[in-house]
């Protein structure tokens, strides 16, 4: 029988997560529940029909998030720890900004009512909801 890829969702920390920095899956868990909230909020309020070019940018950061929980999660041969540390910490430097020149874009009022809304919609994502889209580790999945 052949051995999964994947790790268990309750398993321990792997070999590779434990050459990264104590706290690091959590900084990407909160990261990427930061941006969740964001777009969910953005779509129930109407503003995700007509998004700024901004947008993307921001969903290409969580994208990079979600790789890097996922190759968490992999067996830790063949992965450049390091390289997966430089451009992961690159698209942490890079989420505030890129957050603020999308907020940027919107007229005052959607704006505002977006950024009121986003602690409400992020109040309501459970810690497993950072692994949406993760193959091994998708909660919808079944």
């Amino acid at each position: 029988m052949r051995k999964s890829a994947h790790r268990s969702a309750t398993a321990g920390p792997s070999l590779l997560e434990r050459a990264l920095p104590p706290g690091f899956r959590g900084r990407l868990e909160a990261a990427r529940l930061d941006l969740r909230a964001l777009f969910r909020a953005a779509d129930q309020l109407g503003i995700a029909h007509d998004l700024p070019d901004e947008i993307t940018q921001l969903f290409e950061l969580d994208a990079d998030l979600a790789e890097a929980l996922h190759v968490m999660d992999l067996a830790p041969g063949g992965i450049d720890v390091r390289a997966m540390l430089r451009d992961t910490e690159a698209s942490f430097a890079r989420i505030a900004a890129t957050r603020g020149e999308f907020l940027d874009s919107l007229a005052g009022p959607a704006r505002k009512r977006l950024e009121s809304r986003v602690p409400a919609v992020r109040a309501t994502l459970l810690p497993q909801d950072a692994y949406i889209d993760i193959p091994g580790r998708d909660p919808r999945a079944s």
